[in-house]
């Protein structure tokens, strides 16, 4: 048994997504080499997963830019060397499908037809199992292992998530469980709670459970975590800068989270924080919290402009979900399955 390459470069929700897999494939090949070809954005958060033995960092730019396509090609001949048993595409894309045959596996595994965002990766692949009426993309990930007679499928994620100082920071200052996570921020303005509703939640919390607030924020995102902490009435604070490391420490230690559906949410699932999560243009059935008690609020049966970044009709769906509903959902999330 030489291994199995995963190739899921980006984005980190969907890397999230992925893990399972790795999980799976550790439980049935305990002795094998499993190894991941990510997007280096990614790199130190795959670094937290435990039952992989290599990341293999590539840019997905790097097929247009000169300069680095001979290090591409490099890569490539080197993982050549490794004769994988399988590789396996769970991106769906043209080049990760590309990437994957280049490698030269014993077997190429991908999506079929029905599953792919570009339908012509299909020609790379040498098996392609059908997920049939898996909703969750996790469900569909894991599919893919039925050419290899993987028994062992469960939602695993196993993560090792390190007390960095800024996590250390938050727990010395509110204590493990002591606090909410708010995230306000997301790449796709359409999936963009407003910040106000935020803050109004964050000062629920605080009046009826005691529960301080600690909103999350990434590049470009402080001017809106800030909102968040301005109409709170003083029940929230700005979360220190973090990186995707520390981001996943201090959601382990959080009480709940409030979210959108973006990468943050899953790295708080995955490492078994409580959920609220908020979704709009995307299907929950497909990308949301899959945890027996977290709650999602959608509006996706509404929206006019599913799986797109901007609203068409200028108040995006998610923002029909009001402070009460969000409130009530987090009263259900922390006293019910604690």
């Amino acid at each position: 048994m030489n291994g199995f390459l995963l190739v899921r470069l980006g984005s980190l929700g969907d890397v999230v997504h992925a893990i399972p897999v790795a999980a799976a494939l550790r439980a049935d090949f305990p002795h094998a080499q499993i190894d991941w070809m990510v997007d280096p954005a990614y790199l130190e958060f795959l670094g937290l997963v435990t039952c992989i033995n290599r990341r293999v960092a590539v840019d997905p730019r790097s097929f247009h830019r000169a300069p680095e396509r001979a290090q591409l090609r490099e890569t490539v001949r080197a993982l050549r060397q490794m004769h994988y048993d399988a590789v396996i595409d769970l991106q769906g894309l043209l080049k990760s499908a590309l990437l994957a045959r280049s490698v030269r596996g014993r077997r190429t595994i991908g999506f079929p037809r029905r599953h792919l965002r570009e339908q012509l990766a299909r020609f790379f692949y040498t098996d392609t199992p059908d997920p049939g009426e898996a909703e969750h993309v996790i469900q569909k990930n894991l599919a893919l292992l039925t050419p290899l007679e993987v028994g062992e499928r469960q939602l695993q994620f196993p993560l090792e998530t390190p007390v960095s100082p800024t996590v250390q920071s938050v727990l010395e200052r509110y204590g493990e469980g002591g606090y909410a996570l708010l995230n306000p921020g997301a790449a796709w303005p359409n999936k963009r709670w407003p910040a106000p509703r935020f803050g109004a939640v964050a000062a629920a919390l605080k009046t009826e459970f005691a529960l301080p607030s600690l909103v999350t924020w990434g590049p470009g995102e402080r001017e809106r975590a800030f909102e968040v902490v301005e109409s709170s009435k003083g029940a929230a604070e700005l979360a220190p800068p973090t990186t995707v490391v520390d981001l996943a420490g201090i959601a382990h230690g959080a009480r709940l989270m409030v979210s959108g559906d973006t990468g943050p949410l899953h790295v708080a699932g995955a490492v078994g924080t409580p959920l609220v999560a908020l979704f709009g243009p995307t299907r929950a059935e497909r990308n949301g919290p899959w945890g027996l008690y977290d709650v999602t609020l959608s509006r996706y049966e509404q929206c006019d402009c599913r799986y797109k970044r901007r609203c068409r009709r200028g108040m995006a769906c998610i923002d029909d979900i009001d402070v009460a509903e969000v409130v009530a959902a987090t009263r259900q999330r922390l006293t019910v399955g604690v």
